[in-house]
This record gives C-alpha cells, sequence and structure tokens, in this order.
C-alpha cells in the first residue's frame, strides 16, 4: 500500500485495493457517492461480512484512505526493525498501517474459520483536509453499535477516550489603501490592525484542555503601498465547549476593537468544523476496547486526544467511538516511521478486538 499514491481526493487506486481485499475475503463491499461531493475520484467503502455468533455486538473499525503529501515516488525501506522514507517523502502510516492492521486482523480471522459475529469495516476518503469522507458518510449505512478509529500514533492500542471540539475562524481586515511615501496618513492598514489584535492575544496552550493558534497571516500588495488587505487564519480547540466560547470570544474581540480604532473594516467567518466527545473506562465502547487490552495482556491506556478524527464526527451522529492508537512516529513529516513490532501489535489488537466483540452479548 505504500506505493500506492493516495493524496486527498485521489483514493481511488487506494479504495480499488480495499475493495478487492475485502471482496477475496468474502465481505459484502460498497462505495458510496461521496466522491462528487468533495471533488475527489473515489467514495467512502463499507464491506461487511455477517457473523456465525447471533447476539453478539456488532462494532465496526474504521481507517482513512488518504494522506498527507508528499508521497509521490515514495521510496521505503524495511530494514527488518522499521519502515521509514529516504527523507524526500512521508511514509504514509497515516494510515495506511492502519488499514495493513485491519486487513491482517480480518485475514486472520476468515483464514482460520473461528466463529465471530458481524464484521464491520469503513474505509473513508478525505480525513486529512478536515473529516469530510466521514461527513458526507450516511450514518444510516453503518451497522454497528460502536466505532474504533484506527488513527492515532503511540502508544499501539492506547485508547483516546477524548477530543476537542474545533473552531475555525477565517478573517478579512479592510483598511485604506494610500502611497507609503506620498501620504500614509490617507491610508489604514490592515497589518497594523491585525498584528496590534494578535499580539494582544492568549495563544498556544491556554490550559491542560484549550489551545488556540493563529496559523496563516497574508496580506499586502508592495512595500510602497499601505496595506488594505489581510487575510487570517485561526483556530481554538478545547475538550471544555465553555472554555472554548470564551476563547473565540476573546480572539474575535481584541481583533474588532483593533480594527474598529483604526477605522477599518472586518468579516469573520466562524464554524465549528467538529464537536468534543468523552468517554470513561465506565462506558461500553470503552469496556470492550479494555476487554480486547486484557486478551492480549496489555495495560489499557486511556488516553485524551488534543486533535480531531473521524471518532468526532461517528459520535455526533450517536456512533460512540474511540480512537485506536497504531503506533506510527511523526506522522506528517519526512521523519515518519513505523516500527514492524509496532505494526504487528496492533493487528493483533484489531483481531482481539473483533474477538471481543464477538463474545459480547448486547
Amino acid at each position: 500500500m505504500l506505493r500506492i499514491n493516495s493524496p486527498s481526493r485521489h483514493e481511488r487506486e487506494m479504495a480499488d485495493y480495499v475493495k478487492a481485499r475485502m471482496t477475496e475475503l468474502g465481505f459484502e463491499v460498497t462505495e458510496d457517492d461521496t466522491a462528487p461531493k468533495i471533488g475527489g475520484n473515489a467514495g467512502n467503502v463499507v464491506a461487511f461480512k455477517a457473523g456465525s455468533l447471533p447476539g453478539s455486538e456488532c462494532i465496526f473499525l474504521s481507517c482513512h484512505l488518504d494522506t498527507v503529501e508528499p508521497t509521490d515516488k515514495l521510496e521505503f525501506v524495511v530494514d527488518g526493525e522499521e519502515y521509514r522514507t529516504n527523507g524526500q517523502s512521508v511514509l504514509g502510516a497515516d494510515d495506511k498501517a492502519g488499514i495493513a492492521a485491519v486487513i491482517e486482523a480480518v485475514e486472520s480471522i476468515v483464514e482460520s474459520g473461528e466463529p465471530h459475529g458481524d464484521i464491520e469495516l469503513l474505509f473513508d476518503v478525505c480525513e486529512e483536509p478536515g473529516l469530510l469522507g466521514a461527513r458526507h458518510l450516511d450514518p444510516g449505512s453503518i451497522r454497528g453499535k460502536y466505532g474504533y478509529v484506527f488513527d492515532s500514533q503511540k502508544p499501539v492500542a492506547g485508547i483516546t477516550v477524548s477530543a476537542p471540539t474545533h473552531d475555525a475562524m477565517d478573517i478579512e481586515i479592510t483598511g485604506r489603501a494610500a502611497h507609503a511615501g506620498m501620504a500614509p496618513e490617507t491610508g489604514i492598514n490592515a497589518i497594523v490592525a491585525a498584528s496590534n489584535a494578535i499580539a494582544r492575544m492568549k495563544l498556544g496552550r491556554i490550559d491542560f484542555e484549550t489551545t488556540a493558534n493563529v496559523g496563516v497571516i497574508s496580506g499586502g500588495t508592495a512595500r510602497n503601498v499601505v496595506c488594505e488587505k489581510v487575510f487570517i487564519k485561526a483556530e481554538a480547540r478545547s475538550r471544555n465547549n465553555e472554555k472554548l466560547d470564551a476563547q473565540v470570544a476573546h480572539m474575535i474581540g481584541l481583533l474588532n476593537e483593533e480594527v474598529e480604532k483604526l477605522g477599518a473594516t472586518i468579516d469573520v467567518k466562524h464554524v465549528r468544523e467538529y464537536s468534543t466527545f468523552r468517554w470513561t473506562k465506565e462506558d461500553e465502547v470503552v469496556k470492550i476496547a479494555s476487554a480486547a487490552c486484557a486478551r492480549l495482556g496489555i495495560e489499557p491506556s486511556l488516553v485524551d486526544g488534543g486533535g480531531g478524527s473521524d471518532a468526532n464526527v461517528f459520535n455526533d451522529a450517536g456512533f460512540p467511538s474511540v480512537v485506536i492508537g497504531v503506533g506510527y512516529d511523526n506522522a506528517h513529516s519526512s521523519q515518519e516511521h513505523m516500527a514492524v513490532d509496532d505494526l504487528v501489535t496492533a493487528a493483533k489488537y484489531a483481531k482481539a478486538l473483533i474477538q471481543t466483540a464477538s463474545e459480547w452479548r448486547k
């Protein structure tokens, strides 16, 4: 799979790969109509195999088919201990290692002939730019009650039981252009308004569950022109929505203040990208995941997450879900690597999860 170039919106070859593998293993395989809705060339793939143990709990395992770039002309090395690249591209273990673990797990179960409950696998597209595939997946097509998203770094088999709400802000500040040498006093510099506001903002780690960032700022036309327009991309995240609302109000409030001082104008587009979830060891979705750990002699590791994943979308849709650690390191960088032993453990855990659910009574 590492040799398949599958950046977001170009997952066709990966979709065909998993469809063929799942069909070979006797799964009922469908692909939805998400592709044209997101400007991509492949839709979400759903694979289902009916079990032989009636009354067991049906869960779904989820992975995403896309990777960040660059992965074109990827050259990777397997030295017996880990998978890595030559340093010129990402590896793509996020999330192909997750896919590999899940496929190996179901292949092992099918080939062994052991009894099992219903198995459902969701392979979604375009996760990296904003969970787009999961957002467009019809919740009515999901048969599983609980979801396990194989899409996280270490610890392997770690169970991410919470994640933040994520708010995105796109801001446009409009001042007035003027000649910077001949008549600067007639202009209103949008850069000044933006920088004054940003300098006053609380950013970075706000507290143990809240973060904020200004990630992009651009504008201006020439060094000798008072800048008329500035564009800012900012975000805030928190596992506490009251704290998040306060942080967003703080950021937008300062922008409004500084814009008003200079006589500029501002347009703010504020969007809630996804919402928080929080589970405890007493919740059924976590109990099943923890029992799968115990099956392998692994002490359950419950993790509070700081980023978003497809689990946020599934939880919003009413399917209790957690994120499972696959074990890759330095994702989204040319130093991304994946230990072979960790991938083996991830596959064993995926199998244990299916086996545990197969024995779990509804």
